[in-house]
């Protein structure tokens, strides 16, 4: 038993030997060599990272970065060089979509991603958003009461944008068709990146000179992008001078879906760029329809008028006609002739024909009562062929009937 143990020990021997002589050997320089090899070959050279910057650090001109999904994470650098061609600047707590690839150290064996590019990830620009928007809605600024209404009839407006872009062309065709008596002032301006101080101080330019110019309202546009290349209008210095700008302010910033800051504290905010211009520019077809409605009004107008004045002077002709001397005269006339006929009709002379008479006092007044007359008054009687005249002897009352 003790020699087979032996001879099993000593097999046992010879095939680890064996396996260890099959195996590769590396130095460490050669190991790391071979790694990166191996991350060069079976890696894509370049690759996007979606990831949350858990701390940032500024080395000699070089940023460093820790990026995490909350379940790991890798360090990140930006050499100095593309760090000045970045427009974005991360910082702790921001989310980030790196373009980037894998730098493996040899010497030390140390992996982290070389980044090309970085920009906000949309969780960081809705955050900027609502921060913003905040701190601005405290302020009173996105106010609804505060915004104005824009010109009927435009004479001159300023558009501020980028030159040359698909979205000038377009404003500008459509300013063109819509009213082209409104003149339009380009105004370039970077709408890429981290450029909010550049935006400003055109804005301040144009606010201080915009009397002059004739300037009635602004158009604010960019086109079409994605949301997180529409965070500079988040910017809240930009969007504080825009809201305090001496003529209405028009946004038109990428798609309809897209909501910016800058778009609350404008007066209007447009869909689109076109939709911007399509806004605040009248139609020529709809005014030439409005102006032949007037048009058409006028004329109803005039000849209801001209129909009116014809009637009223029809009237009076009518009625110069009813006044002339000779039917005034021949009215009078029939007047007259009444008035007679109604005299005559109730002349005392009447009532003396048909057997009356009149007693009158020595004055000729009427006598109307037996009390108004006294004995040996002298009267004079009234017939209607003459009179007499006579004494009273007696007076004779008589008794009222009950």
């Amino acid at each position: 038993m003790q020699s087979l143990w032996l001879y099993a020990c000593i097999g046992v021997g010879l095939i680890c030997a064996l396996i260890v002589e099959s195996l590769p050997k590396y130095s460490v320089r050669e190991l790391n060599q071979a790694i990166g090899n191996l991350l060069e070959r079976g890696f894509a050279p370049r690759f996007l990272l979606d990831a949350s910057v858990s701390k940032s650090q500024l080395k000699k001109g070089h940023l460093w970065l820790t990026l995490t999904d909350g379940h790991a994470s890798i360090t990140a650098v930006v050499w100095a060089s593309i760090l000045q061609k970045i427009d974005f600047k991360p910082h702790e707590g921001d989310g980030v979509v790196i373009v980037g690839k894998l730098n493996f150290w040899e010497a030390r064996a140390n992996l982290v991603v070389q980044v090309w590019d970085i920009r906000p990830s949309i969780s960081t620009v809705l955050r900027k958003f609502e921060v913003v928007k905040e701190l601005l809605l405290k302020e009173g600024l996105l106010d609804s009461s505060r915004r104005r209404s824009l010109p009927a009839y435009p004479g001159s407006v300023a558009i501020l944008t980028s030159v040359p872009s698909s979205a000038l062309a377009d404003m500008l065709r459509t300013a063109k068709e819509r009213w082209p008596l409104t003149r339009l002032l380009i105004i370039q301006i970077p709408v890429q990146g981290s450029v909010a101080n550049k935006i400003q101080f055109a804005l301040d330019n144009l606010a201080h000179c915009h009397a002059k110019l004739g300037i009635e309202a602004i158009v604010l546009a960019r086109g079409g992008g994605s949301r997180e290349d529409l965070m500079v209008f988040d910017d809240q210095d930009l969007c504080r001078v825009l809201a305090k700008f001496p003529v209405p302010v028009v946004t038109g910033l990428g798609h309809e879906d897209d909501l910016t800051v800058a778009d609350l504290v404008a007066d209007h905010r447009a869909a689109t760029p076109t939709a911007a211009i399509v806004d605040l520019l009248p139609s020529s077809l709809l005014a030439q329809d409005h102006c032949l409605q007037r048009r058409q009004r006028l004329y109803d107008y005039f000849a209801w008028f001209m129909r009116r004045e014809k009637k009223i002077l029809l009237d009076r002709r009518n009625k110069w006609k009813a006044h002339t001397p000779h039917i005034c005269i021949e009215r009078k006339r029939d007047s007259l002739r009444q008035k007679h006929q109604l005299l005559k009709a109730l002349s005392p002379e009447r009532w003396l024909l048909r057997g009356f008479s009149i007693v009158r006092n020595r004055f000729g007044r009427p006598i109307r009562s037996i009390k108004d007359i006294s004995e040996e008054e002298k009267l004079m009687i009234q017939f209607s062929d003459g009179h007499v005249d006579s004494t009273v002897d007696k007076i004779h009352l008589q008794m009222p009937l009950e």
